[in-house]
């Protein structure tokens, strides 16, 4: 049982039915009803700043909150690092800014995000992959498109606390689909309790040879006929990017239902990004149409579908996703 700080309330409210399995529940359940008092604001903020539509609640009280208190009651001492997977427009860096929140506000940590998009090449870096292994690399997010070097050298920092520190974390910027200048970077002070530590990719496994000779779409039939491209990226998620990984001490999965779902969900994120940007006054350069996602979302397919069909049975907890962006089942592994 975790020894957090709490406030208790006088005035409990009516528990709602779980969807976090009764044997990984680390707070009983009159300290649960106390945390969602307590927590429903900052958690209904989060929730707001991401415009999703949630039954606020509900989710917080049946998911959310039990998964807090399960990562905090990990955490031992030493930085704790979760990995978080989950596919294009899945709700990664949601679940990372509400898993934040309420390790935060709830339990008393200091929690650090890092996205793997954040340690994307340079866009001249990977113009210059593209012109020399394949033509592809221009657009980025398969594995071989990341400064993996400086990622595993981000977290010997972080890991290492107060001896490293401070550590200057970049910041890759989408909109111009390029990194932002070193001065713009983030910069960590004081050590993390918890590395949240999200990406489509992250805790990916490579695939076997014998399954990369066939393409999986228009676009490895079409633009990688040959299958360069796409075993360069097996070979890269091989190497390097298994050593980055190894970093995690838990994997969460978000499970999608399908690569069409992802198709929306993808494109939903672009229409958003299209909304925040004319709210700051910004023009939309670089948001994607329809179309756009569609080529696009095609890169990630291939490692999309391995990770849907091997990641489930080894992730340390897995959140199923409906077709309605919803979570419907939660599984934690012993």
């Amino acid at each position: 049982m975790i020894n957090r700080r709490t406030t208790m309330s006088g005035c409990q409210p009516e528990s709602s039915p779980s969807l976090w399995p009764e044997q990984a529940m680390v707070v009983d359940k009159a300290e649960l009803l106390s945390l969602v008092v307590r927590m429903l604001p900052a958690y209904t903020r989060a929730i707001s700043q991401a415009r999703i539509p949630d039954d606020m609640r509900a989710q917080l009280e049946q998911i959310y909150l039990p998964l807090a208190a399960w990562v905090a009651n990990k955490h031992t001492g030493r930085p704790l690092v979760l990995g978080i997977n989950g596919a294009q427009g899945s709700g990664k860096s949601t679940l990372a800014t509400i898993l934040k929140t309420l390790l935060t506000e709830g339990f008393g940590l200091s929690v650090l995000t890092l996205s793997i998009d954040d340690l994307y090449l340079s866009k001249q870096h990977r113009q210059q992959l593209a012109k020399d292994v394949h033509p592809l690399f221009k657009v980025r997010g398969v594995p071989g498109t990341h400064d993996v070097k400086l990622g595993k050298q981000l977290f010997s920092d972080l890991l290492a606390g107060d001896v490293k520190l401070p550590v200057s974390v970049p910041v890759f910027d989408k909109a111009s689909d390029d990194l932002l200048p070193t001065k713009d970077w983030r910069r960590v002070e004081n050590p993390a309790d918890i590395i949240l530590f999200e990406g489509w990719c992250v805790g990916a496994r490579p695939q076997q040879e014998d399954v990369l000779g066939n393409p999986v779409n228009e676009l490895e039939r079409l633009e990688d006929d040959d299958g360069t491209w796409r075993r360069y990226v097996n070979e890269q998620l091989s190497g390097e990017y298994q050593q980055l990984f190894s970093y995690i001490d838990y994997l969460l999965m978000l499970e999608v239902p399908s690569m069409k779902s992802v198709l929306a969900w993808r494109t939903l994120q672009e229409t958003k990004l299209a909304q925040a940007r004319a709210e700051q006054g910004l023009p939309a350069s670089n948001v994607m149409s329809a179309s756009e996602v569609k080529y696009f979302i095609m890169h990630y397919e291939r490692i999309t579908c391995s990770i849907l069909e091997e990641m489930p049975g080894r992730a340390d907890i897995l959140l199923r996703l409906n077709a309605q962006h919803q979570v419907d089942k939660v599984r934690v592994r012993k």
